[in-house]
């Protein structure tokens, strides 16, 4: 696989994970990608993006508790996740895409398998 997330699981409300996302060396890391999430009967969204620029962006629910960064040596993707709330429960999918930015599901050019988030009492 040319994207393999891991650091999934199951948290408390409140509680942290972090996720990586380990890119094959066959990937651009300079590429942008993102972090998307998709739960049952929802479109696929972005969470956290980092574009070619190294600018991060994020979703506004998750701004100030998610933070994205990648380890261009270690080919990896990261995103740590603080003060998780259940609505945070989703898969949670790598993505790098093929322009500047990496904040819609159309741009992404190469997907992980996706990893299971859940978040309750």
């Amino acid at each position: 696989e040319d994207l393999v997330e891991y650091g999934g699981g199951s948290v408390e409300i409140g509680g942290s994970l972090r996720l990586s996302c380990v890119a094959s060396r066959y990937m651009d890391m300079r590429a942008s990608m993102g972090w998307f999430r998709q739960s049952p009967g929802k479109d696929r969204d972005m969470v956290a993006s980092v574009d070619k620029s190294g600018r991060t962006r994020y979703q506004e629910s998750v701004q100030g508790r998610f933070t994205i960064s990648r380890d261009n040596q270690e080919n990896t993707l990261y995103l740590e996740m603080n003060n998780l709330k259940p609505e945070d429960t989703a898969t949670y999918y790598c993505a790098s895409c093929g322009g500047d930015y990496c904040v819609s599901r159309y741009a992404v050019h190469y997907w992980g398998l996706g990893t299971q988030v859940t978040v309750s009492s």
